[in-house]
């Protein structure tokens, strides 16, 4: 049977992909057979064989089961704007149904399929549609990525509360340290570990811009682990 994750993340810039990608490096590790999925993404540069956007592309790199670009993500906007308002520009809707179908496809040809959503959790891809429409249409459990930064306990108590809103499993959270200067890290901790009901499957230490990929095999396992319960 297949299994899939949904992430999403307390604002947009709190490092889901960086999140995403070492998981998926992390269950390539347990020898599953991974699939990836952007279906909605913003800020792409134009290529030879179309709009490709890097985020996306750092998760195709991470996975080992290989898929068009199309199929990974479906709805790909040049300009780095909210995808609502670039998909209106672009005169496209984005429809769930093609989302599903792709999901379902990767599904298919894989042990495990990791999903990155775009921005945070109520982040809208339409009029009246948001990420967790989408999330709530594929029917995923979700994990949490905590950018640490000052507001970040709020942040994240909101966005756990609108998940089990949806009725969908909150499958987790991982913290991590996009502010170096942040005060009181361990006392933050503690205070979020507290809010959420568990202690995080990782915390990401301060990555300056070009380090080396992040190192995520024991919360990958540890999920897995979850997600066989």
């Amino acid at each position: 049977m297949t299994r899939a994750i949904f992430i999403t993340g307390t604002d947009t810039g709190v490092g889901k992909t960086v999140v995403a990608t070492g998981l998926v490096r992390g269950l390539v590790r347990e020898r599953l057979r991974v699939a990836v999925m952007k279906p909605v993404a913003s800020g792409s540069e134009p290529t030879p064989e179309g709009l490709r956007n890097e985020d996306a592309l750092q998760l195709i790199a991470a996975a080992n089961v290989a898929a068009p670009y199309e199929r990974v993500n479906p709805y790909c906007f040049e300009p780095a704007i909210s995808p609502h308002i670039a998909a209106k520009d672009a005169g496209i809707a984005i429809e769930r149904a093609r989302i599903t179908r792709n999901f379902t496809e990767l599904a298919a040809a894989s042990d495990y399929v990791v999903v990155e959503g775009a921005g945070g959790w109520l982040a809208p891809i339409g009029d009246r549609e948001s990420m967790a429409d989408l999330a709530a249409a594929l029917g995923l459990p979700v994990l949490l990525v905590v950018g640490l930064r000052l507001g970040c306990i709020n942040h994240a108590s909101l966005t756990k509360q609108a998940i089990e809103s949806y009725g969908l499993r909150f499958a987790g959270w991982i913290a991590n340290s996009i502010d170096p200067a942040l005060a009181r890290h361990a006392e933050n901790l503690e205070a979020l570990e507290r809010a959420l009901g568990q202690p995080p499957l990782a915390v990401v230490p301060f990555l300056p811009l070009g380090a080396a990929e992040v190192e995520l095999t024991a919360a990958a396992a540890e999920l897995h682990a979850r997600m066989r319960e």
